[in-house]
């Protein structure tokens, strides 16, 4: 992903507004448009959920086949996220986006249809190439349309969308579970998406495109035009502050990002990308259904309970939001892992055979609650502050990279150690995530700086100076 506005240039953005800027219309638009790109995100990735009984037992998988199934689509997540950036440089994040959108209906339909085992793989690797991209591109393109001032906002808010995906998952799963489609259950529920995703792609060809893109591109009028139909006050100060904006980030292409200087901000990333999967988020979300399953629940219950569990997380993830610029990052990331933690060794409890399964729900809620205040709100953020501006958009992509490769191996592995409730060592995976939450807290206590409030041009001394 590319940095966006220097300090300097937000400053000038500021200074140029004069009065506040009030949101019009077409901000709205676009805004919702792209986030919902975050939506299908969302819904992709963790609809699944609710199929893998059912295709397990049809296309009589073992376990490994079985991880397989659910990682292939994060296959495609790593790719479409390593390879986005360039055709939206090439194309521009709006048309860009239209290729994703054609990519999630086409999984969808092809899900749905699929004739096999493999067919169904390959539609999962083009479902998971277009969340990957959307992951880049659809925050790049919201945070090149906001005015400074409401930039945060803005693409925070194609993060809850995210989440508000994996709720519709969740509830879309229970809805046709109910309905009564047997054998062809599992279709209707991966093929619901391409509802969505068709409008997704049609709506694209309504909003602008981006203005840096068009600046990028030498179009100055058309972006001019961009930024009037905005809200832009002042669209001449707006102009000269991206173009200075982007003749910095040029000079910062040449800089390399794997140099000893910049070893501790590579720490940071792919440290906090690999333990926001350590905790075992995607395997839990992946496999929600057939957790409650192995529990003893019944598949409706535990439909019902996947929704429960999905209303939770929206609501942790809403309130990291709001208090992660007064708490500050590292106390979020230390307070989610000591309750991840403790929730990880009360669901080993009861995989173990020794307390009550009545309790996996609430433990659940308790886990997600934890991880959607903690890691899930900072992980973004910190990445894209940690490092230097010249190089921060080659740090971002190596964060997500590896929040997405560590993804993969925890779907594709859980599975393969996953037990029902009660057999020997059972509880072992959640053991194994709880230890890694314990590690989390001596690393984040020793090595991790607190970057809240702190201006980017600063940000360098102030990890340079952390212990």
């Amino acid at each position: 992903m590319h940095s966006h506005d220097t300090p300097a240039e937000k400053a000038k953005v500021e200074s140029a507004a004069g009065k506040p800027f009030r949101i019009n219309s077409t901000l709205i638009c676009a805004t919702l448009v792209a986030a919902l790109g975050g939506l299908l995100f969302g819904f992709d990735t963790i609809v699944i959920s609710g199929c893998q009984t059912q295709l397990k037992a049809l296309f009589q998988l073992d376990s490994f086949q079985q991880g397989f199934m659910t990682a292939s689509a994060i296959i495609g997540t790593v790719i479409g996220a390593l390879f986005a950036a360039r055709p939206g440089d090439q194309y521009g994040r709006r048309d860009s986006l239209k290729v994703a959108g054609a990519l999630y209906f086409i999984c969808a339909l092809g899900c749905a249809l699929a004739w096999g085992f493999w067919p169904l793989i390959t539609f999962r690797i083009i479902g998971g190439i277009a969340v990957g991209a959307s992951s880049v591109l659809g925050p790049l393109y919201l945070a090149e349309i906001s005015p400074a001032q409401w930039r945060g906002r803005l693409v925070a808010f194609f993060q809850l969308n995210i989440v508000i995906g994996v709720l519709l998952a969740f509830i879309s799963n229970f809805g046709i579970g109910r309905l009564g489609f047997g054998d062809a259950e599992w279709r209707w529920k991966l093929g619901v998406q391409a509802l969505p995703a068709m409008a997704f792609f049609i709506l694209l060809f309504f909003i602008p495109r981006s203005p840096r893109w068009l600046m990028m591109k030498g179009v100055e009028g058309e972006a001019a035009d961009v930024l009037r139909r905005l809200g832009t006050r002042d669209v001449p100060a707006q102009i000269a502050a991206i173009r200075e904006s982007l003749h910095q980030e040029f000079r910062g292409k040449a800089v390399p990002l794997f140099c000893r200087a910049h070893a501790r901000p590579i720490f940071l990333a792919v440290t906090v990308a690999m333990f926001n999967q350590l905790d075992g988020i995607n395997g839990l979300m992946y496999y929600l259904n057939p957790i409650f399953t192995m529990a003893g629940f019944t598949k409706v219950s535990g439909d019902m309970q996947s929704v429960v569990v999905g209303v939770a997380n929206l609501l942790a993830t809403m309130a990291g939001m709001v208090i992660i610029d007064r708490g500050g990052r590292k106390p979020l990331l230390i307070a989610g892992a000591v309750g991840t933690g403790v929730a990880l060794a009360g669901i080993a409890w009861v995989f173990n055979g020794m307390a009550n399964h009545g309790m996996l729900l609430w433990l659940l809620v308790g886990y997600i609650i934890c991880h959607g205040f903690g890691q899930g709100a900072v992980i973004w953020v910190y990445i894209s502050e940690v490092f230097p501006n010249a190089v921060r958009a080659k740090g971002q992509t190596l964060g997500s990279s590896t929040h997405w490769f560590m993804a993969m191996i925890i779907s594709w592995a859980f599975p393969v150690f996953a037990k029902d409730a009660g057999q020997p060592h059972a509880g072992a995976p959640f053991i194994f995530f709880a230890v890694m939450m314990a590690v989390q807290i001596l690393v984040v206590w020793w090595f991790y700086p607190e970057t809240k409030r702190i201006a980017l041009e600063d940000m360098e001394k102030k990890i340079e100076a952390a212990h």
